[in-house]
């Protein structure tokens, strides 16, 4: 591409306008409003209660980890979250309007877009068709193709895959395609992006630079809720924590409060395992 592309929506794609050593305080409760919200989240599938009267709040700005044993819930709330799946009870919000029961393009295009735990890019495609898809069916309405482009290829600047624009999706690494799977949801200008397991199967090096990403795009104005099962990546990237255990919440709190928290720690480790680790 010619160059960084300015774009309408808060995200604005600039080389070097983002101090990744910025502290995590940006976002408090009291200083940020509430801009996505759940109220009793309710869902079974059969005799199975995934969800069990969960609350949750998500502030503008913020970095919110949600995390949880295997099975906990997570990913079924952020399928009731984007309209893929009506929860048995409970009512959620977005900007103090209810989307309960709405479709996934109907709540994409109010601003939340998502990425999935299992990317599925169209491998047939390059990379900035895939990334035009997004940006076409996105929050704000585009006049045609090329300002879909445009759009598109701001968000492949972002995520470190300009250089890769006209390669296909099948010939793209998985760190590569992890990426792809945050540009296409970035280009529906997303006022709150869910992130599924964007770390999950990145090397050490990969889920450094994707922590890095995750804060940048934060810093332009989007706000992140992230399910991650790599402790040092969701700890080093959020601000606060959910953690979900059989369908139920069990904690919220900061990554520090959590990583000493004893529900949490017999939740992933077994019962008796706080105890045992205390020291004498």
């Amino acid at each position: 591409m010619g160059g960084p592309v300015t774009l309408a929506h808060p995200l604005i794609w600039r080389k070097g306008n983002v101090d990744m050593d910025e502290p995590q305080s940006l976002c408090q409760a009291d200083r940020h409003p509430v801009i996505l919200c759940g109220t009793d989240i309710t869902k079974s599938f059969g005799g199975l209660r995934a969800l069990d009267g969960i609350d949750f709040q998500l502030h503008e700005k913020e970095i919110l980890g949600l995390i949880g044993p295997n099975g906990a819930g997570k990913t079924t709330l952020f399928n009731l979250i984007a309209g893929v799946y009506k929860p048995d009870r409970g009512i959620i919000c977005f900007r103090d309007e209810p989307v309960t029961g709405l479709r996934p393009d109907q709540i994409c295009k109010k601003g939340i877009a998502r990425t999935f735990q299992i990317t599925k890019p169209f491998l047939g495609m390059s990379v900035l068709e895939n990334a035009v898809v997004g940006s076409y069916f996105g929050h704000h309405k585009r006049k045609g193709l090329k300002q879909c482009i445009e759009h598109a290829e701001g968000t492949l600047f972002l995520v470190g895959l300009e250089d890769k624009r006209n390669f296909l999706a099948s010939q793209l690494t998985l760190g590569e395609r992890k990426r792809l799977e945050l540009a296409r949801a970035l280009s529906a200008d997303p006022t709150v992006l869910l992130l599924d397991e964007v770390v999950a199967g990145l090397n050490p090096t990969e889920a450094l630079d994707m922590v890095e990403l995750i804060k940048k795009i934060r810093k332009e104005g989007v706000t992140i809720l992230m399910i991650e099962h790599v402790m040092k990546a969701v700890m080093g990237a959020s601000d606060r924590i959910i953690v979900l255990r059989h369908g139920q919440k069990i904690a919220d709190a900061s990554p520090e409060a959590i990583a000493v928290d004893k529900d949490v720690i017999e939740a992933y480790l077994g019962s008796g395992t706080y105890a045992h680790a205390q020291p004498s």
